[in-house]
């Protein structure tokens, strides 16, 4: 406890340092990342961040010193020249993307390592912590790192602000782009651009081995939480910076841990709680969706039988028993009692002695059922041109998902017919 009221009253000006710079990298990251992913380019930031090193260690070995604007200049050029490569073995060989960024980012790492394996040998006393671009140094931020990363960040937010309409347009639909005359390949050189720079920037908070899940993971747990784009890129980016300061309290509380693979931890138990746990789109949501999918179906089904029953004698208000109703529908008996209960529960059905009887509720709910069957059986005869002794079966299954406004659609189109294809009549409610 002690350490927590120390951490989070930000006395310590180291404690301010790292915890601001790993919420800019990790938002900044964010934000530009939701991009890629979008684009289904995840991979390419992997890419990146391993290409980046030779850049970083050339910057290094002409300037002489860890001066980061240098390194983080030397960074982007070498980044940009393996999107270059990328691209230009994607476009004139016959290899796949895939293929393409596995060779760039095998070759670009290993010749990073090689050049990082010479500065250490070749006694430089400045090269001392250059090796921190492989895992990171988020502990050991300074003042003039955050206010680099600040600057950085602002400049991604306002190009990101100010072309936010084109670079959504060229991530959903690049063709459509061209054809309205918007410049393609301007902007896909710009989005690179930042992608290229929120790399560089951000491998200096977990280094080039963690930092494709910096600018992917975000993207991916916050599209479980909305269908827009604009709210995706925001919580995107408030989980790249809750991950930051997450991250960073467990390295101070317990100074063994690493703050980098702590902020890339927090950031996958994030995602990984919204993959199970988001409202509509999470795991949870879609168990509960199919549940209650099934339910609907099966009380559905019953209602049917019900209808069916009573059509065959014209007499809807007669007792069912259980025996009935099982010998006529193929369900378990488990099923078939816990359907029942269902529709009791609802006023549906309601039970005397050992008799089921359906209500006029659940007499209203069943012809809507048939209704739809009928119609449906209709549309597939008359329209698709399907023969009678073909339609049932897709009939069943397309009933329960029928919406009001299709429903009327169908009654238009078909004009209210009557019967269906084998004659049957086809109820409508009384108005």
């Amino acid at each position: 406890m002690k350490e927590t009221l120390e951490f989070f009253s930000f006395s310590d000006p180291n404690v301010r340092f790292v915890v601001l710079g790993t919420m800019i990298l990790g938002a900044t990251a964010a934000m530009v990342g939701s991009f890629a992913f979008l684009r289904k380019r995840a991979l390419v930031g992997d890419a990146i961040a391993h290409a980046i090193l030779p850049g970083v260690c050339l910057s290094f070995m002409v300037s002489g010193d860890k001066n980061p604007i240098a390194l983080i200049i030397g960074a982007v050029i070498s980044g940009w020249l393996s999107l270059m490569v990328i691209d230009g073995i994607s476009r004139t060989t016959k290899l796949k993307s895939d293929a393409a960024i596995g060779i760039v980012l095998s070759v670009f790492f290993g010749f990073g390592i090689l050049l990082l394996t010479s500065i250490q040998n070749s006694g430089n006393a400045a090269q001392s912590g250059l090796d921190n671009f492989l895992f990171g140094k988020a502990a050991s931020l300074t003042q003039d790192d955050i206010l680099i990363f600040s600057g950085i960040g602002l400049v991604l937010i306002v190009l990101v602000l100010l072309f936010y309409k084109e670079f959504k347009l060229i991530s959903f639909n690049p063709d459509y782009a061209k054809v309205i005359g918007l410049p393609v390949k301007f902007l896909e050189f710009l989005l690179a651009t930042i992608t290229v720079l929120s790399v560089a920037v951000g491998i200096q908070a977990v280094g080039v081995v963690l930092m494709a899940a910096l600018l992917i993971t975000p993207a991916s747990g916050a599209r479980f939480w909305t269908n827009k784009l604009s709210y995706m890129i925001l919580i995107a980016t408030v989980f790249g910076a809750l991950s930051g300061l997450m991250g960073s309290y467990v390295s101070y509380v317990a100074p063994a841990m690493p703050t980098g693979p702590w902020v890339v931890m927090c950031l996958s138990l994030l995602t990984i709680s919204s993959i199970w746990f988001a409202p509509k789109r999470g795991m949870f949501a879609r168990f509960k969706q199919h549940r209650d999918n099934k339910k609907k179906i099966l009380q559905e089904n019953i209602l049917k039988l019900f209808y069916h029953l009573g059509e065959a004698n014209q007499d809807f208000e007669a007792g069912r028993s259980f025996a009935t109703l099982k010998a006529s529908r193929e369900l378990s008996e488990s099923e078939l009692d816990r359907g029942l209960k269902l529709l009791k529960q609802q006023n549906y059905l309601r039970k005397m002695t050992d008799l089921w009887y359906i209500t006029q509720a659940g007499l209203e709910a069943s012809k809507r059922v048939i209704k739809l069957h009928r119609l449906w059986e209709m549309y597939l005869n008359q329209r698709l041109k399907l023969e009678p002794d073909h339609v049932h079966n897709d009939a069943e299954a397309i009933e329960h998902i029928i919406t009001p406004e299709i429903e009327q659609q169908l009654e238009r189109e078909l004009d209210f017919p009557v019967k269906d294809p084998h004659q049957s009549t086809i109820p409508y409610q009384e108005s």
